[in-house]
């Protein structure tokens, strides 16, 4: 009786992994979720932002940065969890100067392959979420190049528009893998001659989900505020925030609270004029699912901006997860999930408010249909695709 061939080794065990992103201290986003994922059978150097928009020495934020900067080049590489290695790499974003662009591509290779030899890391999968760590791409000694893409970086501000996106398209034809979060991505950085996969952001749930048990607290600093409570977490930028539909939504529910939890980078002096405005500020990871219970109702009121058209929020499979009913200006990637209600004008965003908070707070009916929807399973939507994906380093 002939026995049944061995069945093949499964993708992504094993290897050795470059991920070129955000920095680690920030909030978890889909590379975090999905490197902390990998790294369960895998072992994972994750490279510190290397930035994409060439910093101002008049501003205080971008001075603040590099400060920042050159502290964490002064650590080395240091494991930050099982198999996941943290790097900072010394770089200036220049993407016009051929000089400067030459000299800083040189010393960001000298120094990940240093870092790399100390990890004894060879023929890695290179995961590439910055698109400005394309001019890497492919000369590392990479098995694998991955380019995830998750925004439209090119449409945000401050970027050398015209040059990031020749950068991007480098990476494109030398990626083995392309992966786009959201529909409209789809379109724009399909790849001519290597696979392009959708793959929806999904959700840490058992975190959010957290909100739906009786042990869980509310934060005593919104327990006892006015209600409805509307509440938004997340960075308070101009690209992600439409401060006048706020301040209008503010002032239609006066005897209410409307709560927003988050980094503040823009000007919100038009917000804290509104006497039930409460900006908190940056709260732990940890700490989102209390706040989400004490929410009535959450939105998303991103401006709709070639940024936004191209995003998929993480907030909206969180606030979901945590049982809450979510209102959302009109974002492709939040509409597909037929889960949010949907105000295409600042009066038609006031009104599906109203009617969210016809059944307001988390309710576990609405925080199980998020149950399948999380990152194991996003993962597990790459691994079966990496076979036939996957063709080596050209």
């Amino acid at each position: 009786m002939t026995s049944a061939p061995p069945a093949p080794p499964r993708p992504l065990v094993g290897r050795d992994m470059l991920c070129f992103s955000h920095d680690w201290t920030g909030d978890p986003l889909s590379k975090t979720h999905l490197m902390r994922l990998l790294a369960r059978d895998n072992r994972v150097l994750w490279v510190n932002s290397i930035g994409y928009r060439s910093p101002s020495l008049g501003s205080k934020r971008d001075l603040g940065r590099i400060a920042q900067k050159l502290r964490q080049v002064a650590e080395p590489v240091r494991e930050v969890e099982k198999n996941l290695w943290v790097f900072s790499p010394l770089s200036v974003p220049a993407f016009g100067k051929s000089v400067l662009r030459s000299l800083n591509t040189w010393s960001l290779r000298w120094q990940v392959k240093r870092a790399m030899r100390r990890l004894r890391f060879r023929r890695p999968v290179n995961w590439v979420f910055n698109p400005a760590a394309g001019v890497l791409a492919g000369t590392l000694g990479e098995a694998e190049v991955v380019y995830y893409c998750v925004d439209e970086y090119t449409a945000f501000k401050g970027v050398d528009t015209a040059a990031l996106a020749a950068t991007e398209k480098a990476l494109i034809d030398r990626a083995d893998l392309v992966i786009v979060s959201a529909e409209k991505l789809l379109q724009t950085k399909k790849s001519p001659h290597a696979p392009t996969l959708l793959v929806r952001h999904g959700v840490d749930y058992d975190h959010f989900a957290s909100a739906l048990r009786p042990e869980t607290a509310v934060p005593e600093e919104i327990a006892r505020l006015p209600r409805p409570v509307i509440g938004y977490f997340g960075l308070i930028a101009d690209d992600w925030v439409d401060v006048p539909l706020m301040v209008h939504l503010a002032r239609s529910f006066p005897t209410g609270s409307v709560v927003m939890l988050g980094k503040v980078t823009m000007d919100v002096s038009p917000l804290e004029k509104e006497p039930n405005v409460h900006l908190l500020g940056r709260k732990p990871y940890s700490s989102l699912p209390g706040y989400s219970k004490g929410f009535d109702v959450a939105v998303i009121p991103f401006p709709v901006t070639e940024v936004t058209l191209n995003a998929n929020p993480l907030k909206a499979r969180e606030y979901l997860a945590a049982g809450l009913p979510v209102v959302s200006t009109p974002i492709p990637e939040v509409e597909v999930l037929n889960e949010c209600r949907i105000g295409r004008t600042p009066d038609e965003f006031v009104a599906e408010v109203r009617r969210a908070l016809a059944a307001p707070g988390p309710d576990p009916a609405r925080g199980r249909r998020m149950e399948s929807e999380g990152w194991a399973a996003r993962l597990e939507d790459i691994r079966r695709s990496w076979p036939a994906a996957a063709g080596g380093v050209r």
